[in-house]
């Protein structure tokens, strides 16, 4: 490996309206970008630092900086897997050195793994939590997309799918309460799910309180997103879950999400590949997760002011292609820190 030139910043990425879930509401998307810099060529990774699991900016950019040596002397993937723990500072690096490699070679990242450029990929739309009546009238705007992603609490949970489902009859449905419900809620609502036609329940529990599931015969398939960050999360999830959200800002970087996908899959599992509020340069390596993948929800740049440039073009829930110059492969273009 070439020596590299290391830059790293913090981006505040403003959204076009508050992004809300049972944990929270927030207003813009907080974003580490590594660029990695070798002759004319520059790789691009872009993560998310999740205060859910203990990280912050300054965290996230201090873990960088503590290799900066290390990775300006030239750095592997191996090794990038070594010395950072999976999560955000991990996947921003991971991710750029696969785009430099890709240009530097004058392919592109789905060669090099071995997947087909991805186009055409169905992606979830999301509608973060408000009242039953404003959550139908977006519902309603995505009437004719074909899947939905839908943020709850532990408030009004039937009003507020009878009312989407009513607005919106022909969409799949992922119902998404970001661990807020409890094993009784969720048991008591499972009729009502099979009733209302929705496909995927994700994270409905606690992490450390998703024990009953083992007994659980609920009828709508339950997808595990923060109990699943590595393949070392795997087999404690057999019997619980039947689906697992890969997403990069937690596996740390698609090298590790590769071989989560493999294995999960060999096990039995089917897939969805999620994301972050973050923007197309995020979305871009995950992209290349999404063949054979049961459920996509990679609309994080749907929620932002203003994208990167040569970002994904998402029409009515479908993402057209993984444009040339964002990540990957394709044209050189550099982005301004």
């Amino acid at each position: 490996m070439k020596a590299l030139q290391l830059s790293v910043a913090h981006d505040i990425l403003p959204l076009k309206e508050p992004f809300k879930i049972s944990r929270g509401a927030k207003t813009e998307a907080n974003v580490i970008v590594i660029i990695l810099a070798s002759g004319a060529n520059e790789g691009k990774g872009e993560a998310v630092p999740y205060a859910h699991y203990g990280e912050t900016i300054q965290s996230v950019m201090a873990e960088i900086e503590n290799l900066r040596a290390t990775i300006e002397n030239g750095i592997t993937h191996a090794q990038v897997q070594d010395l950072l723990p999976a999560g955000a500072a991990r996947n921003a690096l991971d991710c750029a050195l696969w785009d430099l490699a890709a240009k530097s070679n004058g392919t592109t990242v789905a060669e090099m793994i071995g997947v087909d450029h991805p186009k055409g990929l169905e992606t979830a739309v999301t509608i973060g939590i408000d009242t039953a009546d404003k959550m139908a009238a977006k519902a309603s705007l995505y009437r004719d997309y074909p899947l939905l992603k839908v943020k709850l609490d532990q408030n009004d949970i039937r009003a507020k799918v009878t009312a989407i489902r009513k607005a919106a009859p022909k969409p799949r449905i992922i119902i998404d309460p970001n661990e807020s419900w409890t094993m009784q809620e969720l048991t008591e609502l499972d009729d009502f799910f099979v009733a209302q036609k929705i496909d995927l329940l994700e994270q409905p529990l606690p992490v450390d309180a998703d024990a009953g599931l083992m007994a659980y015969k609920g009828k709508t398939p339950i997808c595990a997103d923060e109990s699943c960050h590595t393949r070392a999360d795997l087999e404690g999830l057999q019997g619980k879950y039947q689906v697992v959200n890969i997403k990069l800002d937690k596996s740390g970087g698609l090298s590790e999400a590769i071989k989560l996908k493999q294995t999960a899959q060999g096990m039995g599992f089917d897939i969805m590949v999620g994301c972050m509020v973050a923007s197309s340069l995020a979305m871009a390596p995950a992209m290349l997760l999404a063949s054979g993948a049961d459920f996509i929800d990679l609309d994080g740049p749907i929620w932002l002011s203003t994208d990167r440039p040569h970002g994904l073009q998402i029409n009515k829930g479908v993402i057209t292609e993984l444009p040339k110059g964002l990540w990957g492969g394709g044209l050189v273009e550099k982005l301004s820190m």
